[in-house]
């Protein structure tokens, strides 16, 4: 395909996407379900479990192998704009009630569904046919477990603002907590990379790097006045190449470093300064990730295939899979939840809410698909545990919400800090 040829194909392929992740998006609000989990569900639909199935000419006619690193790229875009988005509406004196309950679910969420995960490959991993063959069980049961560990943090971060949840306790705790816990897992996964490559240098680079990360934000929270009065000065045409251009500093940085690009758009906007001015900039951003984040998610779904489920070994391997994932996601933040003294109503929300795989998932299984590391089985199978996780999550909130409906002390009411 030519350069000319791509361009026409891109455009029709974004037309497509974005009428199907409104159309699927919309069926499922029918039951409940945020728009987020339309769009990932979309990304499948359009791959070849169903309309590969359904229709393979018109898949590979709309989808051509040369278009897909497009909508990989156009994908990140659209991550990055959102991401900095949340972290620019998140207000960080919301932590300071929830930091010491919010380190323990990380430590739980991160720690537990990892050793579980591991378990598990080491019981049956060479037994279900879903291993690569030349990547020893050692990695493959690393790999297995941080991506089981990973929170969907850009996933929980959409339904946390789409339900309206930032004010509450459990929706402070759970961003706080989802955001270390991702950080922590990108810092593993880092390593379960340098260890499959022979070098523990990625982890390295990416612990060094995150230091400098945050010596850099903390120099900026320290100019954020006198960034604010000089943004007042300054046409908004100009105010808004810069964002556009220290943003995607940022997101480079954090990508070659190993954390991801999202946590650095992320952590630019925690600390993005206040003013009339900025925050009329930083709106004109919000609908290009609305825009471009189904990009990503239907690459994914391109990559996932469930008919390679079909042998009972792999079945049953994503059957335990999605098991060990709850249990060691929901049940262990729960639990920690609860040691820190956090009441059950809120316990158990913010377990509902960190044992969303979604996105973050998809990240790390495409990240190991290109490395080698997973196989197409594979990626199929813990796509079921995405899927399966995140779709769980609403329809938690809303059985926990008429339970507790009521009660003097339901979550929903109560307010973490109140700012302006």
């Amino acid at each position: 395909m030519s350069t000319t040829e791509l361009g026409p194909a891109f455009f029709i392929a974004v037309v497509v996407i974005l009428a199907v992740c409104r159309i699927v998006s919309r069926l499922l609000q029918t039951v409940g379900q945020p728009p987020v989990v339309g769009e990932m569900l979309a990304g499948v639909v359009l791959g070849p479990s169903v309309l590969g199935a359904l229709l393979p000419g018109v898949e590979s006619a709309l989808f051509p192998t040369e278009l897909r690193p497009v909508l990989y790229v156009v994908g990140q875009i659209g991550l990055v704009a959102f991401m900095f988005h949340v972290g620019w509406d998140f207000r960080a004196d919301r932590l300071r009630g929830v930091a010491r309950s919010a380190g323990l679910v990380s430590a739980a969420g991160l720690v537990v569904p990892m050793v579980l995960g591991v378990a598990l490959i080491a019981a049956v991993g060479e037994r279900t046919g879903a291993l690569a063959p030349d990547v020893s069980l050692t990695v493959s049961g690393l790999f297995v477990g941080v991506a089981l560990a990973v929170t969907a943090f850009p996933m929980l971060a959409r339904i946390i603002a789409e339900r309206n949840l930032s004010k509450t306790r459990f929706g402070a705790l759970s961003l706080g907590a989802g955001a270390v816990d991702d950080a922590a897992a990108w810092v593993l996964l880092a390593g379960v990379f340098g260890i499959a490559g022979g070098s523990a240098g990625k982890v390295s680079v990416a612990v060094a790097g995150g230091l400098g990360l945050i010596a850099v934000l903390a120099v900026g929270v320290r100019l954020r006045d006198r960034t604010a009065r000089l943004a007042e000065r300054t046409g908004a045409d100009q105010l808004l190449l810069a964002l556009v251009g220290v943003l995607f500093l940022i997101a480079w940085y954090t990508d070659v470093i190993g954390l991801y690009a999202v946590f650095g758009a992320f952590s630019l906007g925690v600390v993005f300064p206040r003013s009339p001015q900025l925050d009329d900039t930083v709106r004109t951003l919000q609908p290009v990730g609305a825009v471009f984040v189904p990009l990503f998610f239907t690459y994914s779904g391109l990559n996932t295939d469930f008919t390679l489920l079909g042998s009972g070994p792999v079945l049953l391997f994503t059957a335990g899979c999605v098991v060990v994932a709850v249990v060691g996601k929901f049940g262990a933040c729960w639990l920690a939840a609860r040691a820190a003294g956090e009441p059950n109503p809120v316990a158990l929300r913010v377990g509902a809410l960190m044992n969303a795989r979604g996105l973050m998932q998809l990240v790390a299984l495409n990240l190991g698909l290109a490395a080698g590391i997973v196989t197409q089985a594979m990626f199929s199978a813990l796509v079921v545990v995405a899927i399966t996780t995140t779709v769980m999550a609403t329809p938690l909130l809303a059985l926990l919400d008429r339970r507790d409906r009521g009660r003097a002390d339901h979550p929903r009411e109560t307010v973490v800090a109140v700012g302006p």
